[in-house]
């Protein structure tokens, strides 16, 4: 991996209307004072997935390898990287340590292959608290989850 000296943070969140439900994701990339915001919103899907959707949809936005301070709520995303549990699934062929399938392994893998692209530090943050980029990401993600043109998550499966 190599990156280059510009520094962006990407706060993320997904949200789900029951679950699975409709969902959405919402994200913000921060370079400078650059602030730029993505969402969408998909039919029928799962917190956990619209979790993942908007890290991956943040660090594709990225146009060149950098390194990246990614802000997340969600403590099944931070810990999977930073406690090991992802290299160790894909070592696994996906397969935890009780012998169980890993869940959204098509994201997973999106996932594991941007974050070899860049230089990544991945924080957790506590949701709904003081954080304005998170709550900002959970305004876009739950509006997006209320879309009705919602796009349909070819990944999830009951």
């Amino acid at each position: 991996m190599s990156t280059n000296n510009i520094q962006v943070e990407i706060y993320t969140d997904g949200a789900c209307s029951g679950n699975p439900g409709p969902g959405g994701y919402g994200v913000i990339l921060k370079y400078r004072d650059t602030i730029k915001e993505l969402s969408a919103g998909y039919q029928r899907t799962t917190n956990n997935r619209m979790e993942l959707m908007a890290v991956i949809k943040g660090l594709e936005a990225l146009k060149a390898a950098c390194r990246v301070s990614l802000f997340s709520d969600s403590k099944y995303i931070v810990d999977a990287i930073n406690k090991g549990w992802l290299a160790k699934w894909q070592q696994n062929q996906w397969t935890k340590s009780d012998r169980s399938r890993v869940k959204n392994i098509d994201l997973w893998k999106i996932v594991a292959s941007l974050q070899d692209k860049h230089d990544i530090t991945w924080n957790w943050v506590k949701g709904h608290a003081e954080n304005e980029f998170n709550n900002r990401c959970d305004v876009l993600a739950v509006n997006a989850s209320k879309n009705a043109l919602a796009l349909e998550d070819v990944g999830y499966q009951e």
